[in-house]
């Protein structure tokens, strides 16, 4: 924001911040509210022993519903979270469709929880089987003093075989209730 001779001079984005402040228009309804990772926090923990880390894995949270939040790939959602949109993906090699990042939950990695896909919100999913098991696996083995087992290293990128995704939301200037998706 700018003053010149008591008049304020705002850009976009302050414009639509103070008139979501004053309530005059609600930019800030929908949003990209959506966790990327919900399973297995102390949120969705049901277990009996109170140990959500192993209780509700990324291979749970495929059939599971959650209570109180989503998660996705890109996500946006409205500010209570009834309506939650995010992205599915099928790579024609895994028997399920991606709807959220691979993780392991805290006993599963040797540094506690991980997301292992390499994702800079623009997300990138490889055309090959998606190594589930080997990072799984390979972490497990690993210890505390030793580096975590990453997703460049299972050598699922050595012959440059993946997909680049983006995904770009936005919201039209005199609509805030709508969001286009490219």
């Amino acid at each position: 924001m700018v003053v010149v001779n008591d008049v304020e001079y705002l850009c976009d984005e302050e414009r639509r911040l103070k008139e979501d402040r004053e309530r005059k228009r609600y930019w800030k309804k929908w949003g990209p509210y959506v966790a990327e990772r919900q399973w297995a926090t102390v949120r969705e923990d049901y277990s009996e022993n109170g140990d959500a880390w192993s209780h509700f894995s990324h291979e749970h949270s495929r059939s599971r519903a959650y209570r109180w939040g989503e998660d996705g790939i890109a996500g946006v959602c409205d500010t209570h979270g009834q309506l939650n949109i995010a992205f599915s993906f099928w790579n024609e090699k895994d028997d399920f469709l991606k709807e959220r990042l691979f993780g392991l939950s805290n006993p599963q990695g040797n540094h506690g929880e991980s997301i292992k896909e390499c994702h800079f919100h623009l997300d990138n999913t490889p055309s090959k089987k998606f190594p589930y098991q080997d990072l799984i696996d390979e972490n497990a083995r690993r210890g505390r003093q030793d580096r975590e087992y990453q997703l460049l290293d299972t050598g699922v990128f050595n012959e440059s075989k993946y997909w680049d995704i983006f995904i770009e939301t936005g919201k039209e200037e005199d609509d805030e209730e709508e969001i286009s998706f490219r």
